[in-house]
């Protein structure tokens, strides 16, 4: 390679790694990764950088909603819209709260004891993750993994918003008595869906 060539290359190699940093640096102020929404029709909560944000549907600025030490990820609407349940490690361990819709402090439903593998990196996810909300009564239905043997396999434990206790989720008698048993999808309530 000749000298001139080099040099030619060398330039153009700058010139290409100093465009690139200058968008990089562009796009710093940009929000990325907004991540779990969900929607009760005229609210949308979603997770950036580890804490829970909404905006209207309609559009605008997002307001915060959490502003703990951990994360809160996860977001669910209760079927009116007004309750939000959320997966959030406040205290080191991952647990289910809750809050109203419209902000405020969140209070924990769960209190469960420290996994090895309750991470959010985890491909699995942590422990305690808020799936939605039982269509018969006010409690938050949520996947645990305290209880199997295997990490790997979770259940489905629902929990009341006194947070008085946690219980398994019998599908055989949700079944028996009303039918068919539905977790109502965000922003969807349970009388829509029959």
């Amino acid at each position: 390679m000749t000298a001139r060539t080099f040099i030619t290359v060398a330039a153009c190699l700058t010139l290409l790694a100093a465009t690139h940093l200058r968008s990089a640096t562009d796009l710093a102020g940009e929000t990325r990764l907004l991540r779990f929404p969900a929607t009760n029709g005229k609210d949308v909560v979603f997770s950036y950088a580890g804490q829970l944000y909404t905006v209207p549907v309609s559009g605008g600025v997002a307001r915060r909603l959490t502003d703990g030490p951990g994360y809160a990820v996860f977001p669910r609407f209760s079927p009116d819209g007004k309750t939000l349940a959320f997966t959030a490690q406040y205290d080191g361990n991952t647990e289910v709260y809750s809050m109203p819709a419209s902000g405020g402090t969140p209070k924990r439903l769960t209190f469960s004891a420290t996994l090895s593998r309750d991470d959010l990196a985890d491909r699995m996810g942590p422990n305690n993750v808020v799936m939605g909300w039982k269509n018969t009564s006010p409690e938050v239905v949520f996947r645990s993994r305290a209880r199997p043997f295997n990490p790997f396999i979770g259940e489905l434990l629902t929990v009341k918003l006194d947070a008085e206790a946690t219980w398994w989720l019998d599908f055989r008698e949700d079944v028996r008595k009303i039918g068919r048993v539905l977790i109502a999808p965000p922003g969807m309530a349970p009388d829509r869906l029959a």
